[in-house]
């Protein structure tokens, strides 16, 4: 009697390769910004500018002008999705998934900050739609609705309820913020005001996953849970399980993917790619050991604004854009010894990139150096 054939291994440079073919790392496409960014299933973007230096890196010949309009014309909203953290995503897939992580950011506020305990006694409901009628009369500044809160609730902290409908109202991030070239404190809106249309009233959590797998698999439900902040996910894996293939990676642990999604040989060459501060590619994973094996050990402490440098698809080192009046520098800390060619494609890479950030600059250098 024959038991059921045993998952297929997948090593490290498999999963890796795979994951760089879905993030369109392995070479760029042209690709409207629109459908890229619904790809990704979400851009993070606490940092204003990492969604273009993202896009740049995965679209050949990107118009930062291009997502700019779509931010301005509300196509594109900036708003707490997953993880709690601001995410650049399409107006439609915000109102599916601001009520879908809803339980994550109620989590985040009530026990995951120090926010929720500052307001305990509080009449919740009477905060979230005093907050909402607010944000519904037109967009607000965090000092503003601050104000407000400490005016209408003055028995309770008014920051802390400032979080309280940052949290448990639908809202997002409005322009001029987010739009290239532009500035602007973080000014907040309802999400159903801003966008015309109400949230999803019975979205599917299925269709998520199953799109999180195109973008970010083969993974398993810890990382499903990792990257969305969602929990008990082992549930919904299970009942896709029929519409899946299911592999091990070299710990023994499960992993999901589409049948018929890419999965590169791992010998494929991968460029050199400049990943912007935050990247969801490097943040989507419980597991990470296939994109960043070893590099927290090597990450700078003297700064927290480093992003990563991907060599041959993995984390080989940091960068960061130092502006000094007209000049510009792009600084490159590396992890260790690159091959000459390599060390070429690093500074060949970083010229553009700073061409891209910088390009009224003048002079502009790439600078490469070893990690202190």
């Amino acid at each position: 009697m024959s038991g059921q054939a045993s998952p297929t291994v997948l090593g490290r440079r498999a999963l890796n390769r795979a994951l760089l073919e879905r993030q369109h790392l392995l070479r760029r496409v042209r690709r409207p910004a629109a459908e890229m960014v619904e790809h990704l299933v979400g851009m993070q973007a606490q940092e204003p500018r990492d969604p273009y230096v993202g896009l740049w890196t995965r679209v050949e010949g990107f118009d930062p002008d291009e997502l700019g309009s779509l931010v301005a014309g509300r196509q594109m909203v900036r708003a707490p999705l997953m993880r709690t953290t601001i995410h650049l995503v399409s107006a439609r897939d915000c109102l599916t998934l601001a009520p879908l992580l809803h339980p994550v950011r109620e989590r985040n506020f009530w026990t995951g900050s120090p926010f929720g305990r500052q307001v305990k006694g509080v009449d919740v409901e009477a905060v979230l739609a005093a907050g909402r009628a607010l944000l519904d009369e037109r967009p607000r500044t965090n000092a503003q609705l601050r104000a407000f809160m400490a005016e209408r609730f003055p028995d309770y902290d008014a920051t802390s309820l400032g979080y309280a409908v940052h949290h448990l109202v639908p809202v997002v991030q409005v322009p001029p913020r987010g739009v290239w070239g532009q500035k602007g404190l973080p000014t907040w809106a309802a999400t159903e005001t801003w966008l015309g249309r109400p949230v999803e009233q019975a979205p599917s959590i299925d269709q998520v996953v199953l799109r999180y797998l195109a973008a970010y698999g083969p993974a398993g439900t810890m990382d499903v849970q990792a990257w969305s902040g969602l929990t008990r996910l082992r549930e919904v894996t299970d009942r896709l399980r029929p519409r899946l293939r299911s592999f091990r990676n070299e710990a023994g642990k499960e992993l999901f993917d589409l049948p018929d999604a890419p999965r590169p040989d791992p010998d494929t060459p991968a460029p050199v790619r400049f990943l912007p501060q935050y990247d969801n590619v490097a943040l989507s994973h419980a597991d990470r050991s296939h994109l960043a094996a070893g590099a927290a050990a090597h990450w700078p402490t003297d700064d927290l604004h480093w992003s990563a440098l991907l060599v041959d698809g993995f984390v080989a080192g940091v960068w960061r854009l130092v502006r000094d009046r007209k000049a510009a520098t792009l600084v490159v800390r590396l992890f260790g010894t690159l091959a000459d060619q390599d060390q070429a494609g690093v500074a060949e890479e970083g010229e553009r990139l700073l061409a891209f950030l910088a390009p009224d600059a003048e002079p502009r250098e790439v600078r490469l150096g070893a990690a202190a």
